[in-house]
């Protein structure tokens, strides 16, 4: 049995808070974590739409129901299977997403990417693939992927921020998987701005507000 690959097209949905034009200042790009969709995501940024503020949620390109056979619908960015594939899938679905935008934008609009748990990943490989122009990255309870070389890209990210945000309660982010950020910093001379706030895996609004106030 061979294994064959075809090349169609994919609808993809997306959703935004803020209209595009000449008064917009920021331009956020927000990936959400596993099992969720981009409009519920969308609500945790609220608080960004301020007339100045263009904010987008892509939703991953693969959904499922949550419990069962029916109920509530999850979407997620990949798996483990053919996950070269919805790597490169993902990666090309963001890149079209950023260039739609910025398009519509003033030419010095500040960019910033953040990804939310599983998210994460989904942003870091998506940047390292294609090296987009942006002035922010945030990493939202999530780690870089460690299959990923940094050193390799440590050109293109010099002039960046790079933010790490996580809950001091988080269950995912162990001391282990702290160790193995610091150990891959350390080997690839890219540095994490590190901030905990009081919570788990999820986004409160005083942490986002917190991290507005550095961006601005």
């Amino acid at each position: 049995m061979q294994q064959h690959k075809l090349n169609v097209s994919k609808t993809a949905h997306y959703y935004t808070l803020g209209e595009p034009g000449p008064h917009v200042r920021q331009l956020w790009i927000v990936c959400h974590g596993y099992a969720q969709l981009a409009s519920e995501f969308l609500e945790d940024f609220n608080l960004l739409n301020n007339g100045h503020t263009l904010i987008v949620a892509p939703e991953g390109l693969n959904h499922f129901y949550k419990k069962g056979f029916t109920g509530p619908v999850g979407a997620n960015w990949m798996t483990r299977y053919c996950r070269e594939d919805e790597i490169a899938d993902n990666g090309a679905y963001m890149q079209s997403l950023l260039s739609k935008y910025t398009a519509l934008l003033p030419a010095g609009v500040r960019i910033i990417l953040l990804g939310f748990s599983q998210g994460t990943a989904t942003v870091c490989r998506w940047i390292l693939r294609y090296h987009p122009h942006f002035n922010d990255l945030v990493l939202w309870a999530g780690m870089p992927p460690e299959d990923l070389d940094y050193q390799a890209h440590k050109t293109y990210l010099a002039d960046k921020n790079l933010y790490l945000l996580y809950g001091s309660n988080d269950p995912f982010l162990t001391p282990d998987r702290m160790n193995q950020l610091q150990e891959m910093e350390e080997n690839s001379g890219i540095d994490f701005a590190e901030s905990t706030f009081e919570g788990g895996h999820e986004i409160p609004g005083d942490a986002l507000r917190e991290l507005l106030e550095k961006l601005n």
